[in-house]
């Protein structure tokens, strides 16, 4: 059974490759469920690992509906790791009512080869792969010969035997451990309101001082020349 093991950083990614994982899936905010890692990062990572390197392109949290333009910056960060030799791409999209957005997810799909394509957080409908490991195992009956069901969430020492005997080819897991940052002190680095669930966070054009968009506009242009 291939292990593949989320990195959400260069050291991780180091310590996955040392312990001997078959494959990585390259991120970054493992707490908001993966983001797509820097430009830096995968130059880099791609230059030490030598192991089969995914790569997630998402590039915010909360909801997996994407508009246009997150659409042609996601298609972007997949030129540039093809670019750099990544192995394959871990992505996807959903419409606002959950079912897959098969339109963008083909755009997708279809810039990414002839790399591995991962359709991201599809999932046994549960808060952990080893709670939906039914559905999980029902869906990879059902997709033999066409896809494989990467197994992810909640995967550890003590499940992943359940994995490996009901056949699954790979399972995903972080494999990680917290450990105490330093130099925070009390001031919260963290905004815990923008980290609920299903939430996305922009800039509101229109949220300043009660002005209207034209005074705006040219509150903008006079600070500008200055």
């Amino acid at each position: 059974m291939l292990l593949e093991v989320c990195a959400s950083s260069h050291q991780s990614a180091l310590h996955a490759q040392r312990a001997g994982v078959h494959r990585i899936e390259l991120c970054t905010e493992l707490g908001v469920g993966g983001l797509t890692p820097s430009y830096g990062l995968l130059r880099r990572v791609m230059a030490e690992i030598s192991i089969p390197v995914h790569v997630l392109i998402r590039p915010r949290s909360g909801d997996f509906t994407y508009a246009d333009e997150e659409l042609a910056a996601m298609e972007e960060d997949i030129k540039i790791s093809k670019e750099l030799s990544a192995a394959g791409i871990v992505t996807g999209a959903l419409n606002s009512d959950l079912t897959i957005d098969t339109e963008k997810t083909k755009e997708l799909l279809d810039l990414a080869r002839p790399l591995n394509f991962t359709f991201h957080r599809a999932s046994g409908q549960q808060v952990n792969a080893y709670l939906g490991i039914e559905l999980l195992e029902a869906l990879q009956q059902q997709a033999k010969n066409q896809l494989e069901i990467l197994p992810g969430g909640g995967i550890n020492l003590k499940n992943i035997n359940r994995f490996k005997e009901l056949g699954f080819p790979a399972v995903h897991t972080s494999a990680s451990q917290i450990y105490e940052g330093s130099g925070v002190g009390a001031l919260p680095m963290n905004t815990s309101k923008m980290l609920k669930e299903g939430i996305r966070i922009e800039s509101d054009f229109k949220k300043k001082s009660g002005t209207s968009a034209s005074d705006q506009k040219r509150i903008v242009r006079e600070y500008l020349k200055s």
